[in-house]
């Protein structure tokens, strides 16, 4: 199986590469097609992969990744505990750092997300291509992203997990500023630019960490550090926990670090919005969960509150934020703040039930969130804006499934019962409710009261946006904002979300007790 890992790593890169060689007509005839089936089989043979990590654990249920124990003996997640599909060779001896690579149990739904929407975007390409055109370069940026987020996802060495969040920066920089709003090109390109500054900024930040880490341990290999993590929370540790949350919630974004995110998610391309959200985000708060919990347990203690703290204002910012936005695109963008605000106070308790909330909320995020984008393209592709005043009211009556279907998607993203976005808030409230026996038990309660008025909040805005957009008269708007209804390709690019999210919300153990957490 650890071939079958090279694999998923390596045909992405290779595809990319091909495309980039053919012939320019040739190539972006094909594009969408090789991108297509290349990420079809990298989905195909992430799902094995799960499949069998699962049936090599006990009884189909992997223990996770340990860090510790609390006191009532159930374990937290962090360290690799069961590698699977492991590659392990000497890279650059000098620095001591490996090619070490192995998926377990909660890197392998990110993986299986990752190659998810990726196939998706490359399908939707088959029929709904920018203006610009360029579909060669789009669809090879798009799945060299796929091999940088997999790399990412799949490091067990800090040089390497370095190196593989690094791959994605600039073919991201290059999908927004290239193919992003074509109505305005120096806002495009000014979301560009400083989406690729501050991530920059805030991975140089987390390198730093990474080298005072070394400083103290000798090796950046994740399961050495893992099993012998720097238990002390104060001098160096403290210092390199701090720059690695730091670099990391800048990725996520948590507040004030969110500054990139709105302009970015509203000028860039569908698919690139889509990823963004789906995607990359996840590499900071997975990097939390892999990296800082088992390397840094007690700087994690101290800082914890201080986590917990911004990530709760994150939620209410990003909630305010959207109640005030006239862009649909920006609005989802904002929303996704609030979301990661919740799986940032969850990783925080660093309780089983908070970052077992956490980690689902990663998972319903990227689906909901998704879908929410996919649908914002489609919204804007047919009335050639997706400013909600030129829009008008009236979907339900002009495009009668894509409004239905945008309800649906919010409904789910506020956290309706019975429906993906709900099982990961509510676990992440409980975790605050009765964080690790080391943090402050009064201020988490603070925290978990604020940020279920934060729930309110999110409620408030999505119910506000179907209000604004999907629900009027059909006869106040000229007949040119009519444009055709749901689509074969969409319809089918979208089905697998629109399940996930059901499947998800009405039985959640089917991520839940592979983690084995609770």
């Amino acid at each position: 199986m650890s071939a079958l890992l090279l694999v998923l790593l390596g045909l992405p890169f290779v595809a990319a590469i091909v495309l980039w060689v053919l012939p320019v007509t040739k190539a972006d005839r094909l594009a969408a097609t090789v991108g297509a089936v290349v990420s079809g089989l990298v989905l195909i043979g992430s799902a094995v992969l799960w499949w069998d990590l699962l049936r090599s654990a006990d009884g189909g249920v992997g223990s996770g990744a340990l860090v510790g124990s609390s006191s009532e003996g159930r374990v937290l997640p962090g360290r690799f505990a069961d590698m699977f599909a492991e590659t392990d060779v000497s890279w650059i001896p000098a620095l001591g750092v490996r090619f070490h690579v192995a998926v377990d149990t909660i890197s392998m739904p990110l993986i299986v997300l990752t190659a998810l929407l990726v196939f998706l975007c490359c399908l939707y390409s088959l029929r709904i291509t920018p203006r610009i055109g360029r579909m060669r370069s789009l669809i090879a940026l798009l799945l060299v992203i796929e091999t940088g987020v997999i790399g990412t996802f799949s490091a067990v060495d800090l040089v390497l997990f370095f190196l593989f969040f690094e791959v994605v920066l600039i073919p991201m920089w290059l999908v927004i500023d290239i193919w992003g709003d074509e109505h305005d090109p120096a806002g495009r390109r000014r979301a560009a630019t400083t989406f690729v500054l501050m991530t920059v900024l805030g991975s140089a930040l987390m390198l730093l960490g990474f080298l005072l880490v070394y400083r103290v341990t000798g090796t950046f290999d994740l399961e050495v550090l893992g099993q012998d993590p720097i238990r002390n929370g104060h001098g160096v540790a403290l210092a390199a926990a701090v720059l690695i949350t730091i670099g990391l919630a800048v990725k996520m974004p948590l507040w004030p670090l969110h500054i990139w995110l709105p302009d970015a998610h509203a000028k860039a391309p569908t698919v690139g919005s889509v990823l963004l959200a789906g995607v990359l985000l996840k590499l900071g708060s997975y990097g939390l969960i892999r990296i800082l919990l088992p390397v840094l347990p007690g700087a994690t203690a101290t800082i914890a509150p201080y986590l917990a703290g911004f990530s709760t204002v994150a939620i209410i910012a990003g909630s305010l934020a959207c109640l005030a936005q006239t862009d649909l695109k920006r609005l989802i963008a904002y929303s996704s703040v609030g979301h990661m605000g919740f799986i940032g106070l969850g990783i925080a308790t660093m309780s089983p039930e908070g970052l077992s909330g956490a980690l689902f909320a990663n998972i319903a995020h990227g689906i909901i969130t998704g879908l929410l984008f996919f649908l914002a393209g489609a919204i804007k592709d047919r009335h050639d804006t997706s400013d909600l005043r030129a829009i008008g009211r009236a979907l339900y009556a002009r495009l009668p499934r894509i409004g239905g279907l945008l309800t649906f998607a919010c409904l789910a993203s506020l956290g309706l019962p019975g429906l993906a976005g709900f099982w990961g808030e509510m676990l992440v409230l409980l975790g605050a409710f009765h964080p690790a026996d080391l943090l402050p038990r009064t201020t988490f309660l603070v925290m978990m009261v604020v940020a279920g008025l934060g729930t309110v909040l999110t409620a408030a805005y999505f119910l506000r946006l179907v209000r604004t957009l999907c629900q009027g008269d059909p006869a106040e708007h000229p007949a040119a904002a009519f444009a055709v209804d749901l689509s074969r390709i969409e319809l089918i690019t979208w089905a697998p979300l629109i399940a996930l999210t059901v499947v998800l919300g009405l039985w959640p153990p089917l991520l839940l007790n592979h983690w084995n957490f609770l």
